[in-house]
């Protein structure tokens, strides 16, 4: 009922409707987008050549199905993505960058210019690197590109560069609504687009022996779903006594609160750097596959072979989404800087002198509570491949990054709702 109430006040709430019906709308452009295909490649080979292997179907994650298909929009958000992660790491080597960063929403906008410029060189990378490999995939018998001429190349490579920059500005106008992450709900969409698809081929090749495992894979799922609210959600609290200050007349401070620490800081983050890591052996190694020289003939197949060996896929992964979850939040939390600012405004952990102690302390805490982070993303992103070896239903597998992504989503887009509904609240009274 309390669900069935907060629908009612969204909906009685007129701007509040008008953001949310705004954003289905551009959701709903996007997926018209993404079903929009490039002339001259065979759509139908497209899909069976990414469902037969397993690392190129994670290029397909974050264009929200549009690669699959070779739509004006196969990119997806990857350029924009990959761009802001290079932004974030160039913000530890380059001072001016990080000055940047400390300038408030002046100095965001800023690196939000930076971010969408080298989108623009990424996506014509990335995009001349797709229409490449499927080029050699046709030259080896699977018929995917049709007559490439040079003017089918430029224009093809403008169509997909296009569509990312298309995308980027679809993203920023539902972030403008502040009712979700544009970028993340785009990712989102097309996620949950795939669901009715994958549920098809299920119940095409269902049959009575499967039942058991169905139900079986049904509640680990809900159980995963469970677990991942309760990681997102689950946080550190650290007690923070603020000191009392006289200020002529008036008297501040002498309050106890608490400095949240996260367990799951890094988000999706760190799945997407491993991501890479993980495709571009096998990306590289397609292009060798025809080289004259047997040696690297060879070396590209034993590559390729490797990385689809499900034990060794598994295993890698999993340590590099591990790994990342602890460097990536070593570049966004700074136990130095919060213990500096704790100070300059009168506060202090109970038991600990401000500073270099203070600083240890919080440290010593996010490394210890990052390992339970650590271990849960590394679960989650190699859950697709234990669920598919112990069930053997691989139309139905949803990838743990998905999972992810949908679940961190709407938790993101149900608290700035919340938000809303508080603020007009406020406003009222």
């Amino acid at each position: 009922m309390a669900f069935i109430s907060r629908l009612e006040l969204i909906w009685k709430d007129v701007e509040l409707r008008k953001k949310i019906l705004f954003v289905l709308g551009m959701l709903a452009i996007f997926r018209l987008a993404a079903h929009i295909p490039i002339p001259g490649v065979d759509t139908a080979v497209l899909r069976q050549f990414f469902a037969s292997n397993q690392v190129l179907g994670l290029l397909n994650l974050f264009s929200g199905g549009g690669l699959e298909n070779f739509s004006v929009v196969a990119l997806g958000v990857g350029p924009y993505i990959t761009a802001s992660i290079i932004i974030q790491l160039l913000q530890m080597v380059i001072p001016s960058l990080e000055e940047i960063s400390k300038e408030g929403e002046s100095g965001q906008r800023k690196l939000n210019q930076y971010m969408r410029i080298l989108s623009v060189p990424l996506a014509a990378l990335q995009g001349y690197g797709i229409i490449t490999l499927l080029r050699q995939s046709s030259s080896l018998g699977a018929q995917i590109v049709e007559g490439f001429t040079l003017a089918t190349w430029v224009l093809t490579l403008l169509s997909l560069t296009a569509g990312t920059v298309f995308l980027m500005w679809i993203g920023e106008l539902i972030s403008e609504k502040k009712v979700g992450n544009g970028i993340s709900l785009l990712i989102f969409a097309g996620i949950i687009a795939g669901l009715p698809r994958s549920l098809q081929q299920t119940l095409a090749v269902y049959t009575s022996s499967q039942f058991l495992p169905l139900i079986a894979f049904i509640a680990i799922a809900v159980v995963t779903v469970a677990a991942i609210v309760f990681i997102t959600e689950a946080q550190r609290n650290i007690p923070v006594t603020y000191a009392r200050q006289i200020r002529g007349i008036r008297t501040t401070g002498g309050v106890s609160t608490h400095l949240p620490l996260r367990v799951n800081q890094a988000g999706v983050i760190p799945i997407i750097f491993a991501i890479s890591i993980v495709l571009f052996p096998p990306l590289i190694a397609q292009f060798f596959l025809r080289a004259e020289s047997s040696f690297l003939r060879n070396g590209a197949d034993f590559v390729i072979r490797l990385f689809q060996n499900q034990a060794f896929y598994g295993i890698l992964y999993f340590l590099l989404v591990f790994g990342f979850t602890y460097f990536y939040t070593a570049v966004i939390f700074h136990p130095d800087k919060v213990a500096e600012n704790l100070q300059k405004q009168g506060g202090f952990i109970p038991g600990l002198r401000p500073g270099k102690e203070t600083a240890a302390y919080l440290g010593q805490v996010s490394n210890r509570i990052m390992l339970a982070g650590a271990a849960f993303l590394g679960a989650i992103a190699v859950l697709p491949v234990l669920m598919q070896s112990v069930f053997n239903l691989t139309t139905l597998v949803i990838g743990g990054t998905s999972v992810l992504i949908v679940v961190s989503v709407v938790i993101e887009t149900v608290q700035q709702v919340n938000a809303q509904l508080v603020m007009r609240d406020y406003e009222s009274i």
